[in-house]
C-alpha cells in the first residue's frame, strides 16, 4: 500500500518546507503549495486525502480554500494551521468542515498526532463508502430489497459486524433470507475474495454431516477410494455458512465444537489434525435457548456459535417492502423469461400487501415467479397470483403481532408504521387513533429516515 498523501499549503516558504520535512520522515508523501490556487490545482489528485493549510494567505486565505476543498474534494480531511491571535476563526472554520487546527510556532508530536489522526478518518469513511456501495451492490444482485426500519436496522448491523472476525448466528422463520444475509456478511468482510461455502446440516445423516464438513481419509469406508476435503477445509481464508445448524446431530456437535475452539479437524478414518481458518456463520429456524434446555443441542456449542447474534425480520414485521420485494422480482423473472411486464395492477398489490406470507420472502419470491410465467398481459393482476395468495390467510388487520424482548424503539416504529397502513397515510386520523399531536407523527416518521410517498403531508 502506497504511503499517504498530504498536500500543505503556506504563504510562508520556511514553515511550508518544515511541515513537508517532517511529514516526509515519518513516511508520508508530502505535496507543497505557496498559495491557494496551486493548492487546488494539486487536490485534484486522487491521491490526497488530507490537506494542512494555513488559515491566513494573501488572494484565497484559508477558509476559502477549506470552502472549495469541500466542494471539490468532500473525502479529504482539512487540518488548518493558525496563530495564536486567530484561534476563533480557526474553530469556526470547524463548523465548516475542517477537522481539526494547529496554532503556530507548530510542534512536531502534535503535528503528527493531528495528521494521523486526520489520516485514520479518511481511511474510515473510505471504507464505510467501499462497505455502502458493495453492500448496494450486493443487494441489486440478490434480494436484500427493502426500506421499512426493520430492514434497514438490519442492513446496519451487518455492515457493522462484517469486518469483524467474530461467529454469528442468524435467526429468523424459514424464508427470511438468511443465507443471503450470510453472503452479505462474507462480500462485506474482508474475506470477500476468499471462498464462500454452505452447508445445510440438516440434510445429511450423522455420518455423512461429518464426511461434508471435515472431510474424508481414503479407506476410511467403503467406497472411500481417494482422500476427499471436507467443507471446512474447501472454506479455508473464506466464510463457512452452516445453515440449520439446529437440526445437527449431536455426534457432530462435538467435532463442530472442537473445529471452533482449536481451529482444526480430523478428517473422517484419519489420525492427523489439520489446520483450519474460516469464519463461520450459522443459521436456524429452530429456538436453540429451547433446544439447549431439552437436551437435543450443547449448551457449550451454542454459546461458541452464539458470539454475535443477528435475528431477521419475518415480512409481516416490513409490509412496507412487499411492493419494492415484488418489483424487483418482477424485474428479475421477467428478464430471466423474456416477457414485457410494467408492474402489477393496484388490485394485485393490494392482495400482495394484504397477504399474510407465512412464508416469508421465499414465498412472496415464488409467487411472483409463477405470476411472471403465467402471465397474459403487460400488467399483472389479481388472476395473476396464486390461490394462496387470493384465497390465504389474510395479514391481521387492525392488530400489530409483537413478540416478546422487540426493542421498545422498534415497537414504536411498527405501531406508527402499521397505523399509518392502517389509515391510508392519512397522518391526523393515525395521530387520533395513537392519541397524540399530528406534528409528533412528523417528527417521528423524520426521525425513521426519507418520507415515502405515503408519507407526504395532506393539503
Amino acid at each position: 500500500m502506497p504511503p499517504a498523501t498530504v498536500l500543505v499549503v503556506d504563504d510562508d516558504r520556511a514553515n511550508l518546507d518544515s511541515v513537508a520535512r517532517i511529514l516526509q520522515h515519518e513516511g508520508w508523501t508530502p505535496l507543497s503549495a505557496s498559495d491557494g490556487t496551486a493548492a487546488l490545482e494539486l487536490l485534484r489528485r486522487p491521491e490526497v486525502a488530507v490537506l494542512v493549510t494555513d488559515l491566513m494567505m494573501p488572494g484565497m486565505d484559508g477558509q476559502e480554500l477549506l470552502a472549495t476543498a469541500r466542494a471539490l474534494r468532500p473525502d479529504v480531511e482539512v487540518v488548518l494551521m493558525t496563530a495564536y491571535g486567530t484561534v476563533e476563526a480557526a474553530v469556526s472554520a470547524m463548523k465548516d468542515g475542517a477537522y481539526d487546527f494547529l496554532t503556530k510556532p507548530l510542534k512536531r508530536h502534535v503535528l503528527l498526532k493531528t495528521v494521523e489522526k486526520a489520516l485514520e478518518r479518511h481511511a474510515l469513511r473510505a471504507e464505510n463508502q467501499e462497505l455502502k456501495a458493495r453492500l448496494a451492490d450486493l443487494g441489486a444482485q440478490r434480494s436484500l430489497v427493502g426500506q421499512s426500519p426493520a430492514f434497514r436496522s438490519l442492513l446496519d448491523t451487518l455492515k457493522q459486524v462484517a469486518p469483524s472476525t467474530a461467529t454469528v448466528l442468524l435467526l429468523g422463520e424459514s424464508g427470511t433470507g438468511k443465507e443471503l444475509a450470510a453472503r452479505a456478511l462474507h462480500e462485506l468482510s474482508g474475506r470477500a475474495a476468499g471462498p464462500f461455502v454452505a452447508v445445510n446440516c440438516g440434510a445429511f445423516p450423522e455420518t455423512l454431516l461429518e464426511a461434508e464438513l471435515f472431510g474424508v481419509e481414503k479407506g476410511a469406508f467403503t467406497g472411500a477410494t481417494a482422500r476427499r476435503p471436507g467443507r471446512f477445509e474447501r472454506a479455508t481464508g473464506g466464510t463457512l455458512f452452516l445453515d440449520e445448524v439446529g437440526e445437527m446431530p449431536v455426534g457432530a456437535q462435538v467435532k463442530l465444537l472442537r473445529a471452533l475452539q482449536e481451529g482444526e479437524i480430523e478428517r473422517l478414518g484419519g489420525t492427523q489434525t489439520v489446520k483450519v481458518e474460516v469464519r463461520v456463520v450459522a443459521a436456524t429456524s429452530k429456538d436453540l435457548g429451547r433446544e439447549v434446555a431439552e437436551g437435543r443441542f450443547r449448551e457449550d456449542l451454542y454459546y461458541r456459535l452464539n458470539v454475535v447474534e443477528i435475528r431477521l425480520p419475518p415480512l409481516s414485521w416490513r409490509r412496507e417492502d412487499i411492493p419494492l420485494l415484488a418489483d424487483h422480482f418482477l424485474r428479475r423473472f421477467a428478464a430471466k423469461n423474456g416477457k414485457t411486464l410494467r408492474g402489477f395492477s393496484p388490485e394485485a398489490l393490494t392482495a400482495l400487501e394484504d397477504y399474510a406470507w407465512p412464508g416469508n420472502v421465499r414465498e412472496l419470491e415464488h409467487a411472483v415467479e409463477r405470476a411472471v410465467v403465467l402471465a397474459r398481459g403487460e400488467v399483472l393482476d389479481v388472476g395473476d397470483l396464486p390461490d394462496t395468495v387470493r384465497k390465504g390467510p389474510r395479514g391481521a388487520a387492525g392488530h400489530v403481532i409483537i413478540p416478546i424482548g422487540t426493542p421498545l424503539e422498534e415497537v414504536e416504529r411498527r405501531v406508527l408504521h402499521e397505523t399509518l397502513r392502517h389509515t391510508g397515510g392519512d397522518k391526523s386520523m393515525a395521530a387520533r387513533l395513537l392519541g397524540i399531536a399530528t406534528r409528533t407523527i412528523y417528527r417521528k416518521l423524520e426521525r425513521d429516515g426519507p418520507r415515502r410517498e405515503d408519507d407526504t403531508p395532506e393539503s
